[in-house]
C-alpha cells in the first residue's frame, strides 16, 4: 500500500471515532469443532452400520446354507417318504390281491359248502322216502303165494313179462277186424279198397288201412304214500255195499282215529278197501295202529288191517310204434242200416276167401255218431264200449 494512502487512511482515524462489527456467535453444530465432531460421529454410525451390514450379510449367509441344508434334508425326507409310501402301496396291492384270493377261495368253498348240503339234504331225503317206501312195503296186504314147478340155477331163471292194455278210440264209421292169421290180413292191405254188397243190388266202399299202437318200451313208476287215503284189507267176505258203509262209519266216528271220510272205493282184483278222508292229518294215525275192530257183522268185531296207500307217478316213460299184424282198419262206413246188421255183413264179406278174407277172430263197428273205444291185450283186441 502506498504511503498517500496510509496517510488518508490515518487522517481519517484521527479525524472521526469508529467502533467494530460486533461478531455473531454460531451454533457448535456450524462450527468447525461441531461439524468434525458430527463427522466422527456419522463415521462411527457408518462404521457400526457397515459392521451391521456384514453381521446381517454373514447371518443371511449362514441362514442360506441352513436353508439349503434343511431344504436337502427335506428333499431326502420327501424321497424317503415316496419311497416309503410307494412300498407301502405294493405291499397293499399284494395284500389287497391275497384278500381277493382268499375272498374267491371262500366263495369257492362255500360254493362247495352249500353243493355239498343240497346234497346232504337230498340224499336224506332219499333216505327217508326209501325208508318210507320200506315199511310200506313191509306193511303191504299180506297174500298168500304158492310156488310150484322144479328149481333151475338163477341163469335159466325167466323174465319177467308185462302184458300191455292199449284203449284204441274209433272214429265214427270204422270197423276194426282181426284176423285168424296175419297173411289174410296183409291180403285185405293190399287190396286197400273193398266192395261190400249190402244187398243184390246196393254195396258199400269201404277202404282198409293198418292199426298201428303206441306202445310202452320202458315205465319208471314212483310211489309215494298218500296222506288221505288208507288201504282196508283183511275182509270177510260178505255183502259189498253193507261192508262199505260199515266201514265209512267207523272210520268217520273221531273217537276212533277217524275223520270225515270222502270217498269209499272196493278194489275187487285184490278184495280191498280204499278209504280217501278230506283231511291230510288222519290217515297216518290210522297207519301206526295198522290193526283196528270194526264191527262189519252183527255183535262181532272184525279185526282188519290199516295200512299206507301208494299213490304212482310215471317218471320215465319210453314208447314203440307197432303195427297190429293180423288187425285191419276199414274207413268209410256210411250208417245205411242198423249197428249189428252192418257188422253182420261186414264180417260176412271179410270172411269169404274170394272177397281175399278168411276166418275172423273178432270184429267191432262203430256207427258215425258214437263213441267207441277197442281194448288190445297183446296182439289180440277185446272190444269194449265206452259211450
Amino acid at each position: 500500500m502506498s504511503s498517500e494512502v496510509r496517510d488518508n487512511i490515518v487522517t481519517m482515524a484521527s479525524d472521526e471515532d469508529f467502533s467494530l462489527p460486533e461478531v455473531k456467535t454460531l451454533p457448535f453444530e456450524e462450527t468447525l469443532d461441531g461439524i468434525q465432531t458430527l463427522i466422527a460421529n456419522n463415521k462411527a454410525k457408518y462404521d457400526q452400520l457397515i459392521e451391521e451390514q456384514n453381521e446381517l450379510t454373514d447371518l443371511r449367509k449362514d441362514h442360506q446354507e441352513m436353508t439349503q441344508k434343511l431344504q436337502h434334508r427335506c428333499d431326502k425326507l420327501v424321497k424317503t417318504l415316496e419311497n416309503e409310501q410307494q412300498f407301502y402301496m405294493d405291499e397293499l396291492t399284494k395284500e389287497m390281491v391275497k384278500v381277493n384270493s382268499l375272498k374267491q377261495e371262500e366263495e369257492q368253498i362255500m360254493d362247495e359248502i352249500q353243493k355239498v348240503e343240497a346234497a346232504l339234504l337230498e340224499e336224506t331225503a332219499k333216505y327217508h322216502h326209501l325208508r318210507e317206501q320200506a315199511d310200506v312195503i313191509s306193511s303191504m296186504p299180506e297174500k298168500t303165494v304158492a310156488f310150484t314147478g322144479v328149481t333151475t340155477s338163477a341163469t335159466n331163471a325167466p323174465t319177467f313179462e308185462t302184458k300191455s292194455r292199449i284203449v284204441y278210440p274209433m272214429d265214427g264209421g270204422t270197423a276194426l277186424i282181426t284176423f285168424e292169421e296175419e297173411v289174410v290180413a296183409k291180403k285185405i292191405l293190399t287190396l286197400k279198397q273193398h266192395k261190400v254188397n249190402l244187398t243184390e243190388e246196393t254195396f258199400i266202399t269201404v277202404e282198409a288201412e293198418a292199426v298201428t299202437l303206441i306202445l310202452p318200451k320202458l315205465v319208471e313208476i314212483e310211489s309215494e304214500v298218500c296222506p288221505r287215503r288208507i288201504l282196508i284189507s283183511n275182509l270177510p267176505k260178505m255183502d259189498r255195499e253193507t261192508m262199505l258203509d260199515k266201514l265209512n262209519i267207523h272210520f268217520h266216528r273221531r273217537k276212533d282215529g277217524g275223520g270225515e271220510v270222502e270217498s269209499c272205493e272196493f278194489l275187487a282184483d285184490s278184495g280191498t278197501v280204499v278209504l280217501t278222508f278230506t283231511d291230510k292229518d288222519i290217515a297216518k294215525g290210522l297207519t301206526d295202529t295198522e290193526f283196528h275192530g270194526v264191527q262189519l257183522q252183527k255183535k262181532k268185531k272184525h279185526r282188519v288191517r290199516v295200512t299206507p296207500f301208494l299213490n304212482g307217478t310215471v317218471t320215465k316213460l319210453e314208447t314203440r310204434m307197432k303195427v297190429c299184424p293180423r288187425t285191419v282198419l276199414l274207413t268209410g262206413i256210411p250208417a245205411v242200416m242198423e249197428q249189428e246188421t252192418l257188422q253182420d255183413l261186414l264180417e260176412i264179406h271179410f270172411q269169404k276167401s274170394v272177397s281175399g278174407g278168411g276166418e275172423i277172430e273178432a270184429c267191432l263197428y262203430n256207427p258215425t255218431g258214437q263213441q267207441i273205444s277197442a281194448l288190445f291185450e297183446s296182439v289180440v283186441p277185446k272190444v269194449e264200449k265206452k259211450q
